[in-house]
C-alpha cells in the first residue's frame, strides 16, 4: 500500500511532498517524489511517526471519572484505548501509581494492581500497544514486593520514583498546593490544609531512603529503566543519577533540567505544559526547557490530544524545526526505552504512523499501527 502526496516528517528533516510504501506491517520504501501507482492520497497532509507516550495518567480518570465513582475497569480501558488511538498514540505506557491514598482518588495499591492486571490481560485485543509504567511513592513500604510481583508477571515496562510530600518537588509552593487541592476536591482551604498536614507527617526519611535503595537496586539487576520524578535541584538530579535513573520526568526548574541533561538523563515533560506554555503547578515551562535545549521527550501526562498541537507549536521554537519537535514524542522516547523497531519513519521499521493536518489547531485524521488503521475520522479515502 502506498501513501502518496504527504508532507513526511523524518527524524532529521521534512520531505515536502513524498510517498511511503507499507508492506507486511512495515515501512518498505520512502520516496521524495510522488508515485503514479494506486495509493491513498494525502493531499499534502502531514505524515508523522506514531507517538510513543511514556507517561499517561489517564486510565485512572477513565475508571474513576468522578471522585468515588468507579466504572468497570474494562470499560475504562476500552475508552482510553480509543482516545489514545484518535490522538496518534501507537505505544502507550500507562503511568499507574502505587502510593498511600491520602487525597481520596483511585490510587490505593489494590486498585492500581487490579488496573494493571486488567490492562495486561486485554493487551492483545486493544488498538494501541499498551505497556505499564509503575510509579512508586518513596514512602510506600510495600513498593519492593509490588515491583517484584509485576516483574515476575511480565507486566513492568518502566519504573519511576515519586515523592509528593508537600514542601518540595512538584508541591514546593505549599500555599498554591492547598489552594489547588481545595478547588479540585470541592472542599474548604482549611480542610485541604489539614489533608496536606497529614500528608507531610506520613512516614520517615529512613523508610523512604530504604524504598528508594531497594527499587533502584531492582532496576539495576533486572535492566528495567528507572525514572526520577519532579527533580527540583541539582542535588536531587545527582542523587537519582547515582542510583541509576536514566530519565528525569517533569524537572521543576531549569537548573534541574540542565543538570539532568549534563549527566546524560533524558528529560521528559508534559505536552499540555508545552501547548499552554506553562505548568499548572507553577513550575518550569516545557517551552522554556525546549528553547534552552534541555527537553528530550513530550508525554501526554493527563491530556493525550495535546501531543500533536504541542509538537507543531514547538517547531517554531527550536533550530530543528518540525522534525526535531516531532521526535520529542516519537524517536526520542522510543530510543530512550530501547524500542528500536518504532518511533521513526524509516525503511524496515514498524508502520506506526499518524496522518494529521494543520488548522486552527492541528488534528489527527488517521492512525496506523503496524500498517493497520486503528483509528480514522473518515476524511481520507482509503481509511
Amino acid at each position: 500500500m502506498w501513501l502518496n502526496n504527504f508532507e513526511i516528517v523524518l527524524e532529521d528533516r521534512v520531505v515536502e511532498r513524498g510517498a511511503v510504501r507499507i508492506e507486511d506491517g512495515c515501512i518498505a520504501e520512502i520516496r521524495e517524489d510522488l508515485v503514479t501507482a494506486a495509493a491513498v492520497e494525502g493531499d499534502g497532509r502531514l505524515l508523522l511517526p506514531g507517538f510513543v507516550d511514556i507517561h499517561g495518567d489517564m486510565i485512572e480518570k477513565e475508571v474513576e471519572p468522578r471522585a468515588n465513582v468507579r466504572m468497570p475497569l474494562e470499560l475504562g480501558i476500552y475508552d482510553l484505548d480509543r482516545k489514545l488511538a484518535s490522538c496518534g498514540v501507537t505505544t502507550a505506557y500507562a503511568a499507574l501509581a502505587f502510593q498511600p491514598d491520602f487525597y481520596g482518588h483511585a490510587r490505593p495499591v489494590e486498585h492500581t494492581a487490579a488496573m494493571i492486571d486488567a490492562l495486561t490481560a486485554m493487551r492483545e485485543e486493544l488498538l494501541v500497544d499498551h505497556r505499564v509504567h509503575a510509579r512508586f511513592e518513596v514512602d510506600l513500604p510495600s513498593a519492593l514486593a509490588t515491583a517484584e510481583g509485576l516483574l515476575n508477571a511480565g507486566a513492568l515496562g518502566l519504573m519511576s520514583l515519586m515523592d509528593h510530600t508537600p514542601g518540595q518537588g512538584q508541591y514546593r509552593n505549599i500555599e498554591k498546593h492547598v489552594n489547588n487541592l481545595a478547588r479540585q476536591r470541592g472542599i474548604s482551604e482549611a480542610a485541604a490544609a489539614e489533608l496536606v498536614r497529614q500528608r507531610m507527617s506520613h512516614g520517615t526519611a529512613g523508610e523512604s531512603l530504604q524504598v528508594v535503595a531497594d527499587l533502584a537496586n531492582l532496576a539495576r539487576t533486572t535492566g528495567i529503566r528507572l525514572a526520577s520524578h519532579d527533580d527540583d535541584s541539582v542535588e536531587k538530579v545527582a542523587l537519582m543519577h547515582g542510583l541509576g535513573a536514566t530519565i528525569s520526568e517533569f524537572p521543576i526548574t531549569i537548573e534541574a533540567a540542565t543538570e539532568a541533561r549534563q549527566r546524560g538523563l533524558a528529560t521528559a515533560m508534559g505536552a499540555p505544559n508545552a501547548l499552554r506554555g506553562l505548568s499548572y503547578s507553577g513550575n518550569l515551562s516545557a517551552r522554556q526547557a525546549y528553547e534552552a535545549g534541555v527537553l528530550d521527550i513530550l508525554t501526554s501526562d493527563y491530556h493525550p490530544s495535546a501531543i500533536l498541537p504541542a509538537v507543531v507549536a514547538l517547531a517554531d521554537l527550536g533550530p530543528g524545526g518540525l522534525a526535531a519537535s516531532v521526535a520529542l514524542a516519537s524517536a526520542n522516547p522510543a530510543r530512550t526505552l530501547g524500542l528500536a523497531d518504532r518511533g521513526r519513519i524509516a525503511e524496515g521499521l514498524r508502520a506506526d504512523l499518524v496522518i494529521a493536518e494543520r488548522g486552527r489547531i492541528s488534528r489527527t485524521r488517521a492512525t496506523l499501527r503496524s500498517g493497520r488503521t486503528i483509528w480514522s475520522d473518515g476524511r481520507i479515502i482509503g481509511f
